[in-house]
């Protein structure tokens, strides 16, 4: 990953608020769902999110910003320094570059020598020739197997489509992950779209025999058939006849909850949305309702002729022009 600074265009001073507010712009702006057109939007959106969790992590930030960790969350390793008697380079002939070698990068180079010795120490005899030998240390066998299991499996990204009653009413959801294995994915109270959730020991392995990765799965919000959504707020249409809309009534309207019942007023007007307080997402939000009045799918004369004497006797305007 790039710096998370960058990626998030906040300077390392930045406070928890700012930082949070910063991540909450980007992530609407570069959400997949507002960039449907644009096929790196999901790829955006996931860098965004990726290096807010890595700053919102007290721990990680800190040992990043002292320069232990990298944006990945790997461990630094300074390299074997160029100093020393005539600037010698250090053993193996490495010597460190500017920014240093990650201690994993350095480890793979030592293991991939004959017998499992570092390049350049062919000459080696006496205990501990032919084992594993430890470049930090200068011990054999066991020292380099303790190193070695100390940095795990990398990390893995995966996807958790759900939909908005899934997310309304918690529980859990079944995903498949790239190697195949299908999880059982708590949801997070009141959960987020873009949401991300860390499994702890469910990334990749590792191929130095050291604790597994983690999956960072992230929530997207299903497209719903009835509701759109407006941030924790909801709105749905819901159809009525044309003597509802003038007589009133009672009519059930659909919710995350299942229906509830909602009152027509005589004469309802149709251009403004009838509120149910509390029906929203997480009951955080409003569920808006449309009405949308419906005629008969056949013609009726007996209508046909109210209408008549309705335009004729008794017009009324619903237009400027």
């Amino acid at each position: 990953m790039r710096d998370p600074y960058t990626v998030l265009g906040v300077p390392k001073s930045v406070s928890e608020k700012d930082l949070k507010a910063a991540y909450r712009k980007l992530a609407k702006a570069h959400h997949p769902d507002q960039n449907q057109d644009d096929p790196k939007a999901h790829a955006k959106f996931a860098e965004i999110s990726s290096a807010y969790d890595f700053l919102s992590d007290k721990e990680k930030r800190a040992s990043y910003d002292r320069g232990e960790i990298d944006a990945d969350g790997n461990p630094r390793f300074a390299g074997f320094g160029r100093g020393g008697a005539g600037g010698r380079a250090g053993a193996g002939g490495y010597s460190a570059n500017q920014g240093g070698f990650s201690a994993e990068d350095i480890l793979k180079e030592f293991m991939s020598g004959f017998g499992g010795q570092p390049r350049g120490g062919g000459g080696r005899t006496g205990a501990g020739a032919g084992q594993g030998w430890d470049p930090f240390s200068g011990s054999s066998a066991g020292g380099f197997q303790g190193r070695a299991q100390s940095f795990g499996g990398e990390d893995i990204n995966a996807t958790a489509t759900v939909t908005l009653e899934q997310a309304h009413q918690g529980g859990s959801v079944p995903l498949r992950m790239p190697s195949g294995k299908v999880l059982n994915v708590k949801l997070p109270d009141k959960v987020e779209d873009g949401q991300q959730i860390r499994l702890k020991g469910q990334g990749s392995p590792s191929p130095m025999g050291g604790p597994p990765g983690d999956a960072i799965v992230t929530v997207k919000f299903e497209r719903h058939k009835q509701f759109r959504r407006d941030g924790p707020d909801l709105r749905v249409d819901v159809p009525i006849t044309l003597y509802e809309a003038v007589l009133g009534g009672k009519v059930r309207v659909p919710t995350l909850d299942g229906s509830a019942e909602l009152n027509l007023p005589a004469s309802v007007n149709t251009t403004k949305a009838l509120r149910l307080k509390g029906k929203g997402l997480h009951g955080a939000g409003d569920l808006y309702v449309t009405l949308k009045i419906v005629l008969p799918e056949s013609s009726d004369p007996d209508l046909e002729s109210l209408m008549r004497f309705w335009r004729d006797q008794k017009p009324y305007k619903v237009r400027d022009n």
